[in-house]
């Protein structure tokens, strides 16, 4: 809750938020209060309800840079946000103060793990009001880059068979929902622990991924949506026929594995886009999609969120719960 203290006979807001002081990992966040932001040209003040987390950024050059390169320190962390209009910048005019939204704050700028967050106006739309706020939150920037991997970069059509790797992850398993939704035949990589939770995602096939080899070659996908890296990529390159798409979340693509390819590889950092949020609230009121929540912890439990996380071995996001839904 914010709290008003008077220093020098000048009114000053402070709220409660979780910063790093200097660059590390989850030893150097801690619980303070700190100056309430005040919304910019084109911003909106949000009150946060919850914020959703994701135990990489912390090691990500982009939230401890702005985007010329200089060191932000104190940064606050956790990039998607569900919560209720505060106040608007000027220019503002998509939304009023009162209205429930959620969406994903730019890596660049301070996070939602606080009680209030500035955010571009562009970056938010309205909330998908049957779910709760850590839903909301769980879902904001996971399904916005699953629909951008495949609606803007794969241009999924209709009957294609999309192959997913990493269908019980945060993106990984919007993707599935959301191929199948759009009419694709879906397959989907998982731990074996989380075959059946993928298969009830709407997945029509659903593969150990410790089973995916240079058999992979077998599967020739229209699609592949690679929400896994590292050593799998090799072999999801093998899964997509001639003239497919690849689209990767986690790195550009090293070129020697494309040599004697006939296909499209893309990597890409989601950007912000209002409109495709708004279509994404209308699809989880219309039960299209849903969120997968791994946890809810306290604002102020945040470190040990991001200490503990990487080893709950339930699928979906961890929250950040700031206020009751």
């Amino acid at each position: 809750m914010t709290k008003m203290n008077k220093r020098n006979g000048t009114i000053v807001e402070n709220m409660m938020a979780i910063r790093a002081h200097r660059r590390g990992g989850p030893e150097v966040l801690t619980y303070e209060s700190v100056p309430l932001p005040v919304p910019k040209a084109g911003e909106v003040l949000v009150q946060v309800h919850a914020a959703g987390i994701t135990f990489a950024e912390l090691s990500w050059d982009e939230t401890w840079r702005s985007k010329d390169g200089q060191d932000r320190t104190p940064i606050i962390p956790a990039h998607e946000v569900s919560g209720v209009v505060s106040a608007l910048g000027s220019g503002v005019n998509a939304f009023t103060v009162g209205d429930q939204v959620f969406g994903r704050v730019g890596f660049n700028r301070d996070g939602a793990a606080a009680e209030y967050v500035t955010v571009p106006a562009t970056d938010l739309a309205r909330r998908p009001l049957s779910v709760s706020h850590v839903e909301s939150a769980s879902i904001a920037m996971a399904a916005l880059t699953a629909w951008e991997a495949l609606v803007e970069h794969a241009q999924l059509v209709k009957g294609e068979h999309v192959v997913v790797l990493g269908g019980a992850g945060g993106v990984g398993s919007l993707a599935v929902q959301l191929a199948k939704h759009l009419g694709a035949h879906v397959s989907a990589t998982a731990a074996s622990d989380n075959l059946q939770f993928v298969s009830g995602l709407g997945a029509d096939v659903v593969l150990d991924y410790a089973s995916i080899s240079a058999s992979s070659a077998s599967i020739q996908a229209d699609i592949v949506i690679d929400a896994v890296g590292g050593p799998a990529t090799a072999a999801a390159i093998r899964m997509v026929r001639p003239g497919g798409r690849f689209v990767t979340l986690s790195q550009p693509v090293d070129a020697g594995l494309l040599t004697n390819r006939d296909i499209s590889a893309t990597f890409f950092v989601v950007g912000p886009n209002s409109e495709t949020l708004a279509e994404i609230a209308r699809l989880v009121d219309a039960g299209a999609i849903r969120a997968s929540v791994a946890q809810v912890l306290p604002l102020a439990q945040a470190r040990s969120a991001f200490e503990e996380g990487p080893s709950v071995r339930i699928p979906g996001k961890t929250v950040l719960q700031v206020l009751p839904n």
